[in-house]
């Protein structure tokens, strides 16, 4: 475990598999000949973009919610719209009020789809870890838990179900993996998928990927310590973080071989491979493990490779 919170494991996956809202898992898996052509290697994709909020989310969201209290508290959290909606969508269904700071730069589509699921959201800071450190503020003058993404193993737990659905379904295919490449924003999806490989197909690679425009947890993971930057200033706003969060770095040292920076121009690449390759909408952040393959995939060449779609929710001007 790490210092102040226990880490995420396999048996904790498991149970989530079996608690969560079965509106979030079930996901498909799909691969495409001609995407695996022009790529050079076999990638089979979880689609994380067809469930009420549209993003992998609502899992993790969900079994942290099943294991927190009843309480009359509001649940208050920082988010750049899809957390926000998983805490909105399991806050709703228990009757719990949820509070979210987003960032006043936040996509204002995000935005309006929380308040549509009984959010109410507080805008401060011109990016999200300025309104990670408002909503941690808030939270304590209040009395009130913060969730942070990133920094809780249930919530790592519940991301790992996309994990343990892949390794069900190419188990019975016959189908042995050889890399999973997952985005990396606050960490949650990394250490999650990371933790159930790790156990239940030692021989994958697990690599992160960022926008080289946001390398704050790429540097912390490299030097071992905890990096800030300046700024994030990419179009991939679900992993537009410029600080690390401790927890996932932590977590990160045994669950991840390596971590790979995709450029502005590889994760619009990848948006658009999505739409032309698989004929699915998929959001800049969504698609950065698929960037991270368009930039690094020659090492992976004729190999079997996972990734994850994990959000299809774009700004409206981008549709």
């Amino acid at each position: 475990m790490t210092a102040k919170h226990p880490v995420p494991t396999a048996a904790g996956i498991l149970a989530a598999s079996r608690a969560i809202n079965p509106l979030f898992t079930g996901s498909p898996l799909i691969e495409q000949a001609m995407a695996n052509e022009a790529l050079g290697l076999r990638l089979l994709a979880k689609v994380e973009t067809l469930n009420p909020i549209r993003s992998f989310k609502g899992r993790g969201t969900d079994w942290w919610m099943h294991n927190e209290p009843p309480g009359d508290h509001p649940i208050v959290s920082a988010s750049a719209g899809n957390f926000g909606q998983g805490l909105a969508y399991a806050g709703r269904a228990r009757g719990r009020r949820v509070v979210i700071f987003s960032a006043t730069t936040a996509n204002p589509d995000k935005i309006e789809a929380m308040r549509r699921l009984g959010a109410e959201v507080e805008l401060e800071g011109d990016d999200f870890d300025s309104a990670k450190a408002a909503a941690r503020a808030y939270a304590a003058l209040h009395g009130c838990p913060f969730v942070e993404d990133g920094a809780l193993a249930t919530i790592a737990e519940g991301a790992g179900t996309i994990a343990l659905e892949i390794t069900e379904q190419l188990a019975s295919d016959g189908i042995t993996l050889d890399a999973i490449i997952v985005p990396l924003g606050n960490g949650a999806l990394l250490t999650g998928v990371g933790t159930w490989i790790r156990e239940k197909a030692p021989g994958c690679r697990i690599i992160g990927v960022t926008a080289a425009n946001a390398p704050a947890m790429k540097l912390s993971w490299e030097t071992d310590g905890l990096v800030s930057t300046d700024k994030a200033d990419t179009v991939a706003d679900g992993i537009a973080v410029r600080e690390c969060v401790p927890y996932a770095l932590e977590c990160m040292k045994t669950t991840v071989d390596d971590v790979w920076q995709a450029s502005e121009q590889a994760i619009d690449q990848a948006r658009r491979f999505c739409l032309t390759q698989y004929g699915l909408v998929v959001e800049e952040a969504g698609a950065a493990g698929l960037a991270g393959l368009l930039e690094h995939g020659k090492e992976l060449k004729g190999k079997t490779v996972a990734t994850i779609f994990c959000g299809g929710n774009i700004r409206a001007m981008d549709r």
